[in-house]
C-alpha cells in the first residue's frame, strides 16, 4: 500500500531572499560595529530634533535673554548676540536641516533611479540622450549651480532649497545606476525572464531593481550627506531665508555677529559639530551598505578574533 507524502510547506523564494538578506545584515553587524555606531549617532540627532519642545522651554526666536552669555545651567549652550537661546535654536534648527537633507536626498535618489535605470534598460536613443544629459550635468559645478538658481528664486525657504538640491544632485547616482543596470541586463536570470515573455517593466522592477537595492540605498546616503552640506552652505552664504532657524542660518548669524572676534565659541561649535557628526554617521552607515552590496568587503568575525588572539600572544 503506497502512502502519499505531503510536502512540508517551505518558504517562498521572496521569503528565502528576505531571510538570507537579514542573515547577511546580521553577519555584517557582527563583524563590523561602525554601522551600528553611525546609526546610533543619527538616531540621537533625530530624537533630539523630534523632542525639541520637551528638551527646552524657550522659543528659538525669543530675544529676551542677556546677549552673548556663556553656557550655564539656565542656557546650556549660551546665547547669541541678539539674546536668543542657542540650545533652542540647535534643537529646532535640527528639524529643518535634517528634513531638508533627507527630502533632497530622496528626490535626488528617485531621479537617479528613474533617469539612470529606465533609459539604460530601454536602450536606443533614449539611453543615448539621457547619458549625454547626465554627462552635461556632471560637468557643471554643483555649488555654483545652486547659488545661481537660488539667487533667481524668490522666497527660498526650506522646501524650495530641498527641491533645488534634489533636482540638481541626481547625476552621479544616475551614472552609477546606469552602468550597473547595463551589467545586470545581460545576466542569465534577466535573459531567462525576457525569453519567458515577461513584460520589460516587470523585469526592471522585479528582477533588476531588487539586486540593486543596496546600491540605491548607498546613493540615498551620499545624496543626503551632500544635501545637508549644500543646505548649510547656501544658508551660510545668505541665500536662504535668514528668519528660519536651521544649522546653516545659525552659522550665518554667528559670522554676521562676529562670534569668533567676540570669543563666543559656543555660538559656532554646536551647529558646525552637528553637521560634521551627521555626515560622519551617514558615512559609517554606508560602510555596512557597501558590505551588503559587495561580499568581498565583509569582515569575518572569526578572522578578527584570530587576529586579536595573535596580537595578544605577541
Amino acid at each position: 500500500m503506497s502512502t502519499s507524502h505531503v510536502p512540508i510547506s517551505s518558504p517562498t523564494v521572496p521569503t528565502r531572499r528576505r531571510l538570507l538578506r537579514w542573515r547577511a545584515i546580521g553577519r555584517i553587524l557582527e563583524g563590523d560595529k561602525r554601522p551600528i555606531f553611525g546609526a546610533a549617532i543619527l538616531a540621537a540627532f533625530v530624537l533630539l530634533a523630534v523632542c525639541a519642545p520637551l528638551l527646552t522651554p524657550y522659543s528659538p526666536s525669543q530675544t529676551s535673554f542677556v546677549p552673548l552669555s556663556a553656557p550655564s545651567a539656565r542656557h546650556w549652550l549660551g546665547t547669541t548676540a541678539s539674546g536668543q537661546d542657542i540650545m533652542a535654536q540647535f534643537l529646532y534648527g535640527g528639524r529643518v536641516s535634517l528634513g531638508v537633507g533627507f527630502a533632497a536626498g530622496f528626490i535626488a535618489t528617485l531621479l537617479a533611479v528613474v533617469l539612470g535605470m529606465f533609459p539604460a534598460y530601454l536602450g536606443g536613443r533614449t539611453d543615448t540622450f539621457m547619458a549625454t544629459f547626465t554627462n552635461i550635468m556632471l560637468v557643471i559645478p554643483g555649488l555654483p549651480l545652486l547659488i545661481v538658481i537660488t539667487a533667481y528664486v524668490h522666497q527660498t525657504g526650506p522646501l524650495v532649497i530641498a527641491l533645488v538640491i534634489g533636482l540638481t544632485g541626481w547625476a552621479w547616482g544616475a551614472r552609477i545606476l546606469r552602468s550597473q543596470t547595463l551589467t545586470l541586463s545581460q545576466r542569465d536570470f534577466v535573459i531567462a525572464a525576457r525569453l519567458a515573455g515577461e513584460n520589460r517593466w516587470r523585469i526592471l522592477v522585479a528582477e533588476i531593481l531588487p539586486n540593486m537595492l543596496s546600491l540605491v540605498v548607498a546613493n540615498l546616503v551620499f545624496a543626503t550627506i551632500g544635501a545637508i552640506l549644500a543646505e548649510a552652505s547656501l544658508e551660510f552664504l545668505g541665500l536662504g531665508n535668514p528668519d528660519i532657524v536651521t544649522w546653516g542660518t545659525m552659522l550665518y548669524w554667528a559670522d554676521a555677529g562676529e562670534a569668533l572676534l567676540n570669543g563666543a565659541w559656543w555660538w559656532i561649535v554646536p551647529p558646525g559639530l552637528a553637521i560634521a557628526l551627521v555626515g560622519l554617521s551617514l558615512a559609517l552607515i554606508n560602510f555596512g551598505i557597501d558590505q551588503l552590496s559587495n561580499p568581498r568587503l565583509r569582515v569575518n568575525p572569526s578572522h578578527r578574533k584570530t587576529r586579536n588572539q595573535k596580537g595578544a600572544k605577541l
